[in-house]
């Protein structure tokens, strides 16, 4: 299917030609029949003899209902522009031929209507000297008559063209479907519908609605109900878990998790020097109008802050409006949906510099590097490729990682644990949280890359030079006089009036723990690191199950000692209570 918008002044015939080409009343309401004119948005759709589906979007003319216009081509790819002859070029046919040309849409066909009442060759030509300066350009034109039917065969040729040369949808990506309608239906509940131009969406796909979850109860599209509509299309949406009066015109059906929802967008205008737009604005995406902050950064590009979030990504068009004086002011192309915050004097020139080459295609290497590192997820979210030959982009895990921050990382930890070895000999290395903030590292999971790349050593959840452990100091004579006591008596823990006299104090006993030297268990008990495994071989021995008593004796220590040491063993899983006085060896 293909789906184009209609676009021209009031009562120039638009609606009378989708009449005329698919037999469908395109205006809905008992208003817009009864005045004549096209109010909301209108919809309707034939099948070419060529085989192909076409559906049409018939969008108002009048001025007071621009913003539904703008709803209504903002999500298409194609337009129908309609001049009626007897008339000419008027406001409206300006000001939509702006919305178009804001959108960077470049396949159209002119159709000038009421070629019964009037020559229509000056409107053709003035219309066609006026799209040339648009993305439009060169387009097909046809004269027709709806009411006498005169050129519709050559309008039904044209259509064939266009919709020939229109480009293939991404039927594989992510759905973002911007809602036109949303109404209820008795015994149905709520539907709403769109232009589905990317993505995919079929019966029971999960979506999500602002915070909320949805169900996809039943799809229609072109009166016809579809177990799963591929892009382009127009689909009717049922939807299970939401009200309809909980969503509107403006609102998204969204594939889950898979959007960054941007309040602040970097883009380039057209149509205007940056610095003489208005402060506040109106912009227009797909079917949404928000309000929007803007702050010039160079002489095309400014800093667009969004009242409400939308999921934007690069590359996006958007309209810029003026609503006081009730004029489009230009398009919008989308550089960067989530730009870094402008803090420094000066920052926001530096940014319009950086921006000069921007196309709004995003760079995985560029954004990676402007950042230090970004996780996978955030870059599908906000549609940056994931996948880079360049070499200065790592991949560790989740993340990629800018080569560049990875060796600004290294130096900085290095740095850090070299200080920190200098300044307490005690303690020479720094835990990971404590590594990972010194280094400005984003994640704990990238430490053990910049570790390997700085060339130190990653032990015992703490970072380290090469080789240096602990310096004990006065402490290590002591230190090593009990080690050798508990090789020669493992369980006989030193007491509290033992480390003093050994010039040991509580620095030290974390130092030797920190090291692998002691082993620390509860209530202050220390015992050398293989105390437990030469515990297990005692206790194997004994007769299962065993008391406290019991393995207290076999292992020649004292309460203190022995209630820590099974509970530290029960922990490992090495030991088991079977009740509340006796314990078994797991084998």
């Amino acid at each position: 299917m293909h789906v184009i918008a209609t676009a021209g002044h009031v009562d120039h015939g638009k609606s009378a030609l989708v009449r005329a080409l698919t037999g469908i009343e395109p205006d809905r309401w008992d208003e817009e029949r009864r005045r004549g004119l096209t109010i909301d948005l209108g919809y309707a759709w034939t099948t070419l003899p060529s085989g192909d589906r076409v559906a049409f979007v018939d969008v108002p003319g009048h001025q007071r209902f621009i913003g539904n216009m703008l709803a209504g081509v903002g999500p298409t790819s194609a337009v129908l522009f309609v001049v009626a002859a007897d008339e000419g070029w008027r406001q409206q046919s300006q000001e939509h031929l702006a919305a178009v040309d804001a959108l960077g849409i470049r396949h159209g066909l002119l159709v000038v209507t009421r070629s019964d009442l009037a020559d229509p060759e000056p409107a053709l030509l003035d219309a066609r000297d006026r799209f040339a300066a648009t993305s439009l350009g060169e387009v097909d034109a046809v004269a027709v008559s709806a009411r006498t039917g005169e050129g519709m065969p050559a309008l039904t040729d044209a259509l064939e063209r266009l919709v020939t040369g229109l480009p293939a949808p991404e039927q594989a990506g992510r759905l973002r479907l911007w809602v036109d309608r949303s109404f209820s239906i008795r015994g149905s509940g709520t539907v709403v519908t769109g232009t589905l131009a990317t993505g995919s969406i079929a019966v029971g796909d999960e979506l999500q609605v602002g915070d909320q979850r949805v169900r996809v109860r039943g799809l229609e599209s072109l009166g016809e109900p579809r177990d799963r509509v591929l892009p382009v299309a127009r689909v009717a949406v049922n939807l299970r878990g939401v009200a309809a009066s909980e969503i509107a015109r403006g609102d998204l059906l969204l594939t889950p998790d898979a959007w960054r929802m941007a309040s602040v967008l970097d883009v380039r205008v057209g149509g205007r020097s940056a610095g003489d737009l208005p402060t506040h604005l109106s912009l227009h995406a797909g079917t949404a109008a928000v309000p929007v902050h803007v702050r010039p950064l160079a002489e095309d590009t400014v800093r667009l802050t969004l009242s409400t979030p939308l999921p934007l990504v690069a590359g996006d068009r958007l309209i810029l409006r003026d609503p006081g004086a009730q004029q489009i002011v230009g398009g919008a192309l989308v550089l960067d949906a989530d730009p870094p915050e402008l803090r420094r004097r000066g920052a926001a020139a530096r940014r319009g510099a950086e921006l000069e080459s921007a196309t709004g295609v995003p760079d995985l290497q560029r954004e990676v590097e402007r950042r230090g590192a970004m996780l996978v997820a955030d870059a599908a979210a906000l549609g940056i490729p994931n996948e880079s030959d360049d070499a200065k982009v790592v991949r560790c895990g989740a993340w990629r990682v800018s080569g560049s921050a990875l060796q600004r990382w290294a130096e900085s930890l290095t740095r850090c644990v070299q200080q920190q070895a200098a300044d307490e000999p005690l303690e020479p290395s720094l835990t990971i949280e404590a590594a990972r903030l010194a280094a400005g590292v984003p994640d704990r999971a990238l430490l053990p890359e910049v570790v390997e790349r700085a060339g130190l050593e990653l032990d015992q959840g703490r970072v380290w030079l090469p080789g240096v452990r602990a310096a004990m100091g006065a402490a290590e004579r002591g230190l090593q006089e009990l080690e050798g006591r508990l090789r020669h008596s493992p369980f006989a823990a030193p007491e509290q009036p033992d480390l003093a006299a050994a010039g040991i104090g509580p620095r030290e006993v974390a130092a030797a723990v920190r090291a692998g030297r002691l082993l620390r268990l509860p209530d202050g008990v220390l015992l050398a690191p293989d105390a437990p495994a030469r515990a297990m071989r005692v206790l194997a021995g004994l007769t299962q199950p065993f008391t406290l008593s019991e393995a207290r004796q076999a292992l020649d220590t004292t309460r203190r000692v022995a209630v820590p040491l099974l509970e530290h063993l029960d922990g490992r899983g090495w030991t088991r209570r079977v009740d509340g006085t006796h314990r078994v060896v797991v084998r």
